[in-house]
């Protein structure tokens, strides 16, 4: 029997961005005793091989739970299919003044505003290299917050160049709203500009280190059609290796009434479900086929997990979803996505 339902009690009781602390310390300590099945039984593999990489299952760990990679071996021990680590930084940063996290347990919701908090990419790279490593890991790349717009290219090239050896692919985050301006690297002239640079960075780091690590770009659910049109416009002809949909929102409708609901921030799990997935299928029907799309936002079970594949992801990933349902939700959205596969109802 999974203990995680009980842990949530305590855990719950206590602040969010603490809890938050203790129960990555709780998930490390049954790696560390071998307690692993007392948290969720490993999921029988369903091999998927995107963007290049072969993947053991398409469930993965979003960015934002291990910001400093910190706890990777014991991640890939629950059976995700992947971790993605960060967002990392150039330099530390302590991140936005507390309280900043706040959980919603009506709406299956939390809202953040950490701000990039982390240790900086050099303590990043050193948790990284001393780990094992069984698994597939994907680093989540920013900048820092006193960086001008004008010069975050420098930030996320530095960051890349520190990860590129050691991530099996580099996620560029231009799309949390916790950070000012950063989601203005989202329009399309500014994105043309961005993406070209790093693209080409990308490409001379590939020939230094004689292997090609992929380059996807995490962006907000909360882009209208028309946006949408000049991305896609831009990723089609940079030939991005793929692209996360999506983060958080600044959208409070399915939250109206809440206690939290003025709270400045990022809004993510159930009430980000309908609004990420519809800016998936949007993105998926603008971009060529072959760049592969992670649909992240509002997966609390595995009938949305399947409903991110339907709506035209390859793969999911999921972090509020382990506040809620702890680590059993990874096999049960593998066992949904098998089943999609199949054909099964």
């Amino acid at each position: 029997m999974a203990i995680y339902p009980l842990a949530r009690q305590f855990l719950f009781r206590i602040d969010a961005e603490r809890a938050h602390g203790l129960g990555l310390h709780a998930i490390e300590a049954a790696y560390r005793s071998g307690l692993n099945p007392l948290l969720a039984m490993r999921p029988a593999a369903l091999k998927t091989r995107v963007f290049g990489v072969d993947f053991p299952n398409p469930v993965g760990c979003a960015a934002g739970l291990d910001k400093n990679g910190e706890h990777i071996d014991a991640l890939m021990s629950l059976g995700f299919g992947f971790v993605e680590i960060g967002t990392t930084t150039p330099r530390p940063q302590p991140g936005n003044p507390k309280p900043r996290m706040f959980r919603l347990p009506e709406h299956q919701a939390v809202i953040n505003r950490l701000g990039f908090n982390n240790l900086g990419v050099d303590a990043l790279v050193r948790n990284v290299e001393k780990a094992k490593r069984n698994g597939i890991l994907g680093i989540n790349i920013g900048k820092n917050k006193d960086t001008p717009n004008e010069k975050a290219s420098d930030d996320y090239i530095h960051c890349m160049e520190r990860v590129f050896a050691l991530a099996d692919y580099i996620t560029v985050n231009i799309s949390s709203p916790n950070t000012t301006g950063l989601r203005d690297l989202q329009e399309e002239e500014t994105l043309r500009r961005f993406i070209g640079e790093l693209r080409e960075a990308q490409e001379e780091l590939g020939g230094v280190h004689g292997h090609r690590t992929p380059m996807l770009l995490k962006v907000s659910p909360d882009l209208t059609d028309e946006e949408l049109d000049g991305m896609a416009s831009v990723l089609n002809a940079a030939r991005i290796d793929g692209v996360i949909i999506g983060n958080t929102t600044l959208d409070r409708s399915e939250i109206q009434g809440h206690p939290h609901a003025g709270e400045t921030g990022g809004l993510s799990g159930q009430p980000l479900y309908a609004r990420s997935t519809a800016v998936l299928r949007k993105l998926r029907l603008r971009l060529d086929d072959s760049i592969p799309l992670i649909g992240v936002g509002g997966i609390l079970s595995g009938a949305d997990a399947a409903g991110k594949m339907a709506a035209g992801a390859r793969m999911v990933q999921f972090y509020t979803g382990m506040i809620y349902r702890g680590p059993e939700l990874i096999g049960e959205c593998v066992s949904s996505i098998r089943r999609l596969r199949e054909g099964v109802a």
